[in-house]
């Protein structure tokens, strides 16, 4: 038996992984430049798209794990990025709201899509749309699909 299904090449979970790998290299020096983790990143991008959302909608938003955010919001705050507030409507929920060094922060990183989109010399804007698309599809399915255990 040649055991083909076990050999690197034909494996999708490591193409994803190399790619995933080469990506946050890519961010890693603008990032820098913003003083912020890809993670950081991400939380803001969700607030500048929605700012003053609870923490709930935010890992919704990102899919980053309530643990993590937990101390992704720690670290922003005391970078005087975010602050967390209090919701007026339910005292019991928290809002996270952009500080004004964290609004201002979106101008600074207005051009880091288009400086890592420009990365992909082989890869045009309609297949990186589609790998959007493609990745959206493996995402959905792993998060919510089981295979079935015998199938004919």
């Amino acid at each position: 038996m040649s055991f083909e299904q076990l050999k690197l090449k034909n494996q999708l979970c490591h193409r994803l992984y190399m790619a995933s790998n080469s990506i946050a290299r890519a961010y890693r020096e603008p990032l820098a430049a913003l003083n912020l983790t890809y993670p950081q990143y991400v939380v803001m991008m969700a607030l500048w798209e929605q700012d003053k959302i609870t923490i709930a909608q935010l890992i919704d938003k990102t899919a980053i794990d309530g643990g993590a955010m937990t101390q992704i919001l720690k670290k922003m705050t005391e970078k005087s990025l975010l602050a967390v507030i209090k919701n007026e409507h339910d005292k019991r929920k928290r809002l996270i709201q952009l500080t004004h060094s964290g609004q201002a922060l979106k101008n600074d990183a207005a051009d880091i899509p288009k400086n890592i989109l420009c990365k992909f010399e082989s890869v045009d804007p309609t297949q990186a749309k589609q790998l959007m698309q493609l990745l959206d599809l493996v995402v959905n399915d792993l998060t919510s699909h089981s295979c079935a255990e015998n199938k004919d």
